[in-house]
């Protein structure tokens, strides 16, 4: 068995224990090997329900159920991609002042990241969309051979190479703009991926689990169970890699070299949007509309500030140089500004 399947045998053991049962009442497997990691069911966002009060801060009117969202410093812009009319989709950019603009793309798409320069890349199947925020274009990529893949996760390597995720649990590591340097199909879908310098972290929510990629791309370095149900991943400015578990309400912390959970701590109410700061970790809570700041510096989360939201908290964003935390709804109820947020806590 390669020396990857090994890492998600010894995650998932009693996972293992289950299926072995099922076979042996079902009938025998011809090669265990050749069976698909076994899952459970993804956790997801709660359902949030109405805003209790007034959410801190200015929120803007943003019309369609957001998907992610990211901040570029050298635009000073807020993206949000979101769907669209007729199965499209919509790259939406924010600055602090001024009306939003809508960058359409020419088709569905599934999840973006920013390079911090002017631009966002857009996986949807086939290949990815690359937007230019200034210009407000979007030009359509096509990833050779893979003209039939669903991407599903995208993200950039310090060294400029894009990494992509399928719904087939495949990682896919581009050497130029359409061409495939490596892949590993280990996975059962690929829902995150964040990178730390050339290694890239890679979200499965049906394992519930989190896999280091080497820099070659073809290789799993490590692989740690993610709590209960874990769902979304981000990268901070130490280089920490945090993980809400939205089943397990926890946020969890973990260091890439090697991979190991650092840090735990309890984040009721179905914890789901992330991003990190120079100075905390913020996470939202979906079953009550609020979002968290969280100390890390002393090795145990001290929470330092929380702030009510708008209706489901889903994505996150924050500008470094203003300071300011933006709250995404992924239900139609705007974008939230809070300026200096954490300042006081």
């Amino acid at each position: 068995m390669p020396r990857a399947l090994k890492h998600f045998a010894q995650l998932f053991r009693s996972s293992v224990v289950l299926l072995a049962i099922s076979s042996g009442v079902a009938g025998c497997s011809s090669n265990p090997a050749d069976d698909p990691p076994p899952t459970i069911v993804p956790a997801q966002a709660a359902v949030s329900p109405p805003t209790a009060g007034t959410p801190a801060g200015v929120v803007l009117p943003l019309s369609g159920h957001a998907l992610a969202a990211a901040f570029d410093a050298s635009t000073n812009l807020l993206a949000v991609l979101a769907p669209a009319i007729e199965g499209q989709s919509v790259v939406v950019t924010l600055a602090p002042t001024g009306p939003p603009r809508e960058i359409p793309l020419p088709g569905p798409a599934t999840a973006m990241s920013s390079d911090d320069e002017g631009r966002v890349f857009v996986s949807t199947r086939g290949g990815y969309f690359l937007v230019d925020l200034r210009a407000g274009t979007a030009d359509r990529v096509d990833v050779e051979g893979q003209s039939a893949t669903d991407f599903t996760a995208i993200a950039r390597r310090a060294d400029g190479k894009l990494v992509l995720g399928s719904a087939d649990g495949a990682v896919y590591t581009l050497n130029s703009e359409s061409a495939v340097d490596a892949s590993l199909h280990i996975f059962a879908r690929v829902d995150d991926l964040v990178t730390q310098g050339n290694t890239t972290v890679v979200l499965d929510r049906g394992q519930t689990s989190v896999t280091t990629v080497d820099a070659g791309g073809s290789d799993a370095q490590h692989a740690l169970r993610a709590g209960e149900g874990a769902t979304t991943m981000a990268v901070d400015p130490a280089g920490r890699v945090l993980v809400a578990d939205t089943r397990g309400d926890g946020l969890l912390v973990f260091g890439t070299d090697p991979l190991i959970l650092r840090q735990r701590s309890p984040v009721p109410d179905a914890p789901y949007g992330l991003v990190g700061s120079s100075r905390l970790a913020w996470v939202s809570q979906t079953a009550t509309n609020t979002v968290v700041g969280y100390d890390l510096g002393t090795g145990i989360p001290v929470e330092k500030v929380r702030y009510r939201t708008v209706q489901q908290p889903n994505s996150l964003a924050f500008d470094e140089a203003s300071g300011t935390l933006y709250v995404v709804s992924g239900s139609g109820a705007g974008v939230q500004m809070i300026a200096d947020a954490g300042v006081s806590g």
